[in-house]
């Protein structure tokens, strides 16, 4: 006799159309999440004007209409807050505000001006020395000081300070090292802020005078640009300290002036201190710490009179004429150019003489005095001139700003008759637009080679005028004449390094404007020069950045890799660390442009030389960020590469490509869906029927999968690939090499450790375990039985391993799994499977619900069942309660939704469980009743009835 089943018969369609959601016709007119933005608004429009009467909903006529501004009736919190505010203040502040933009725009300096602060750490950087300095410091040490509640105590103090001023108190430190010297620098501006803050004003100026006459100190030479920059931020900070000082003065009701305040806002007592400050500095004997002090506070004119900076300026301009020294002098002047940018920018006509002054003095420049102190110094005129660079440069780029091109045609012509000096020409490209260059560029050219290169090194102008070509294209027509003349200069450089800096700016304009001949002239002739003594090593940066120069013009890989010169180039890069990082730069570089997958063979065996390389770079000290980077490169590679209907030599490149990059493991786990997918797309053009070759492909492909994953470190990645490769075989009928993934995942699960690393911290794997082993089991319901095995031979196994698995003492994993393993088995007893393989006869067409097949189900069942109910009893305790209802419950659920409850046995052991989820008062009682109700609603199905009886036999237990 027929053993009772334990699994329901089911009917899978008639099960699927009970549980089909409702069709209802869709009106087109109707609102729907989907539809276009512009249709949601229309309908938004409708829904407020039926529920709602403000006049905010219907007047929205805005076409591009926030989604949820119709909750919100059209408004939003913030702007609720806005409209709460003084209409008339708000109205008030944006005229304000309005009124200074427009102003700000017909005057100030805008984003496009490079400011000072940027060039500041670029100087203190490239000019520093390793003389010794000296310092002329006063009684500025920063000391405790006590006021006397005298007057004429007070009077008398500052009249004996301003004695100091100039003779008094006063010692020089000597031999200080540059760190020391800036040191020493930094206390006198802290020294500055201290007095200020203790309103010791005099004190504050004395410092700041003691300091600019440092400017006038040029016995370090080469170190003069640092200082300058330094000692002007302490005059700064004091220019900033005096003006916000007087303008808190004229504060009325302690609201601040705005800074475009009227002359008429300004107080009496605001006024008398500013003219106090400036008879202060008018004071001051020497030329050079009066200018600098008066120029420091030069903002402050605005308090006096509306004409006052516009009247100061060109006094101040006409006072550096009296300074001597040239490089002092151009610095002087550099100051005033700052200055007077921040406070009036609109005041160009000063600035402009300011460098029409210094261009009349320039010969200064090679007088008797210069030369002495030269050779005093012993630097050399090249050196010397390079120091003058970064003052011009910033003159001209003040004039420059949004100047006219008459004035600088102006500037142009007024240079050249000094007869093309060099420097002067640096500072004019450095300066002005790169569209004003490069539409001269031949004229550029002309007085580059006109001037003498003793002074400053042509290689260095012509640098400048390949900096402004890359940004500004020059005549099409001039282009290969200006690369001729440029290269033939460039390429007679001996030294090494002058050379490189000179190349690295006009190989991106060969890579703009010419084709792949003449880029690859330029890259040998680079090889040419670097090469020898192995002066490369010296260059890589530069020699980088021509690379990635190179690539950002040439992203046409086929192209790029066509140029004779650019592997050999890449053979310079001999540093593993340098050469690693121009090869992701190349592959980053594939990834985003290739658009469309290649077989081109150039390409492949250029990028697999590389990507080799990349993957050779790594060791045991290569960090996992480094490792993973290098691989998702590798990876994007890869998957660029298609040989078309070529499976076979696809193949072959993922063989070739398993060889070489064993080392990267997400590589190799990569290679191994690449080759599954390809397995499937087979399987597809074949439309599932293979032929003698197609089959025999899909099993070399099934073979690379089963010897490539044994060598992955990581056991949830290997047990997935097995399930992963096993479906693929399946799929393609290839019935014993799915068998074989499927015993080596089976076998691989003891192997799982209690914990496993996740984003590099460790967690319990049961949760990993549990759902690998749901999918596993969805498989394992197509698989068919292997002719010499037992029944269920795979599904055995598997139940054996999970027996003897050693589960975490507080987890209920393993009854989890056990009763998915009853979903299974339920599903196997069905005469049709809910699902099939292709071409592929599962076990419900093998036996054809054979008795003996069905008689081995139910054994399993009952086994599984013992299972669950053992562990059930071992959490009799009282702190394993709770869990015990929630198991028990779930247990009942399964049995319910998957077992036959016309059997006794299982009809009662349903009942037990019920009472079992209530018994200790743990079970969530509305989950209870909704539970009940269910089983009530399934009663009145056909074939159901006796699931009344069962719904009687179920008592709901209250809490209490």
């Amino acid at each position: 006799s027929l053993p009772l089943r334990h699994a329901r018969s089911r009917n899978y369609a008639s099960e699927s159309e009970v549980c089909k959601l409702e069709s209802v016709p869709l009106d087109f007119g109707d609102y729907h999440p989907l539809k276009p933005i512009t249709v949601t608004e229309s309908k938004t429009k409708k829904m407020n004007r039926k529920g709602s009467t403000s006049s905010t909903s219907s007047s929205s006529s805005s076409s591009m209409m926030d989604p949820l501004s119709s909750v919100l009736d059209g408004t939003d919190p913030l702007s609720l807050f806005a409209a709460a505010a003084d209409p008339v203040a708000t109205t008030a502040t944006m005229d304000g505000t309005r009124r200074k933009r427009d102003k700000d725009d017909s005057s100030a300096v805008g984003s496009d001006f490079e400011p000072w602060s940027s060039k500041r750490g670029e100087i203190l950087a490239r000019y520093t020395t390793t003389e010794k300095l000296s310092i002329v410091s006063g009684s500025f040490c920063r000391k405790a000081t006590t006021t006397g509640s005298a007057v004429s105590e007070k009077v008398r103090t500052r009249l004996e300070e301003l004695d100091d001023l100039e003779e008094g108190s006063q010692k020089e430190l000597l031999n200080l090292t540059q760190q020391d010297y800036m040191n020493r620098i930094e206390e006198l501006n802290q020294s500055l802020k201290d007095a200020w803050s203790s309103d010791q004003k005099v004190k504050a100026l004395k410092i700041v005078i003691q300091c600019s006459k440092l400017l006038s100190d040029t016995t370090v030479i080469q170190f003069y640009p640092s200082k300058f920059v330094l000692i002007t931020d302490i005059l700064d900070t004091f220019g900033k300290l005096v003006y916000e000082r007087i303008l808190s003065m004229c504060a009325d009701n302690r609201v601040s002036l705005p800074d475009n305040f009227s002359l008429e806002s300004v107080n009496d007592t605001a006024k008398e201190t500013c003219l106090n400050w400036f008879f202060k500095i008018a004071s001051i004997r020497e030329l050079i710490p009066r200018f600098y002090v008066e120029a420091a506070i030069l903002k402050c004119n605005k308090f006096l009179s509306k004409t006052g900076i516009s009247e100061c300026l060109p006094r101040l301009t006409s006072m550096i004429r009296g300074i001597g020294d040239p490089l002092v002098a151009v610095y002087a002047r550099a100051y005033l150019c700052r200055v007077g940018m921040e406070v009036a920018p609109q005041l160009k006509e000063s600035l402009n003489k300011n460098f029409f002054d210094f261009l009349l003095t320039f010969k200064q420049i090679h007088g008797d005095t210069v030369q002495n102190q030269l050779v005093g110094q012993r630097v050399e005129m090249p050196l010397y001139l390079t120091l003058y660079s970064p003052a011009i440069d910033w003159i001209l780029q003040c004039i420059a700003y949004h100047a006219p091109e008459v004035l600088l045609t102006e500037m142009m012509e007024r240079c050249k008759k000094l007869g093309s000096n060099a420097l002067l020409l640096n500072s004019v490209m450095s300066a002005f637009r790169a569209e004003f260059i490069a539409a001269r560029s031949m004229d550029f050219i002309a007085m580059i080679k006109e001037c003498d290169e003793s002074g400053f090194p042509k290689h260095l102008l012509f640098r400048s005028l390949g900096l402004n070509l890359a940004l500004a294209d020059p005549p099409e027509n001039d282009r290969l004449q200006i690369l001729n003349e440029t290269w033939k200069v460039i390429t007679k450089l001996k030294n090494p390094q002058d050379y490189i800096n000179c190349a690295e700016v006009w190989v991106e304009y060969t890579c703009r404007h010419f084709t792949k001949r003449e880029v690859s002239t330029v890259l040998a002739d680079v090889i040419k020069h670097m090469t020898p003594d192995r002066a490369f090593e010296d260059a890589y940066p530069q020699l980088q950045s021509i690379i990635q120069k190179v690539i950002t013009y040439i992203y046409d890989f086929s192209l790029l890799f066509s140029v004779e010169k650019f592997l050999p180039f890449l053979d310079m890069f001999q540093k593993e660390n340098v050469r690693v990082e121009v090869c992701k730069c190349i592959v980053e570089s594939f990834i985003k442009h290739q658009q469309e997958l290649t077989k081109d063979p150039v390409i492949l065996n250029a990028l697999l030389h590389i990507c080799k390389t990349m993957h050779d770079s790594v060791n045991a000290l290569t960090l996992e960020d480094e490792k993973r980077t290098l691989a998702a490169l590798i990876n994007g590679f890869i998957k660029m590469v298609s040989f078309g209907r070529d499976f076979e030599q696809q193949l072959s490149f993922y063989v070739e490509a398993r060889s070489m990059f064993c080392n990267l493991e997400p590589v190799l786990v990569q290679l191994i869906h690449s080759v599954n997918q390809l397995a499937m797309e087979t399987r597809k053009v074949m439309k599932g029927n293979h032929s003698r070759k197609t089959a025999a492909f899909v099993r070399a492909c099934v073979a690379f999968c089963f010897i490539t994953i044994p060598s992955l470190s990581s056991i949830f990645t290997r047990l997935n690939l097995y399930l992963h490769s096993g479906q693929v075989a399946l799929a393609n009928q290839c019935l014993s090499q799915a068998d074989a993934f499927f015993k080596a995942a089976v076998s691989l699960v003891p192997e799982v450790p209690k914990m496993i690393s996740v984003d590099g911290k460790m967690r319990p794997s049961d949760a990993f375990l549990l759902e690998f082993l749901c999918n596993f089991f969805s498989t394992l319901l197509v698989v068919p039985d292997h002719p010499e095995q037992r029944v269920l031979f795979l599904m055995r196994g598997l139940l054996n391993v999970i027996q003897d698995y050693t589960w975490e003492d507080n987890s209920d994993d393993k009854v989890r799994i056990y009763t998915n393993v009853l979903h299974l088995l339920s599903a196997m007893t069905q005469e049709v499977y809910i699902y099939h393989v292709d071409k592929v006869d599962s076990n419900d067409a093998l036996y054809g619900g054979d008795s003996k097949f069905l008689a081995e189900i139910n054994k399993l069942c009952e086994t599984v069942i013992a299972q669950i109910l053992d562990h059930l009893k071992t959490l009799g305790n009282e702190e394993t309660l709770k869990r015990q209802s929630q198991l028990a419950l779930y247990f009942f659920n399964t049995i319910v939704a998957h077992g036959d409850l016309r059997n006794n046995k299982l009809n009662q052991l349903s009942v037990n469980l019920w009472n079992l989820a209530q018994k200790h008062g743990f079970a969530d009682t509305k989950t209870m009743v909704k539970t009940l109700e269910y089983i009530k609603r399934r009663s009145q199905q056909p074939e159901m009835s006796h699931f009344t009886d069962l719904s009687l036999r179920l008592p709901l237990q209250s809490r209490t």
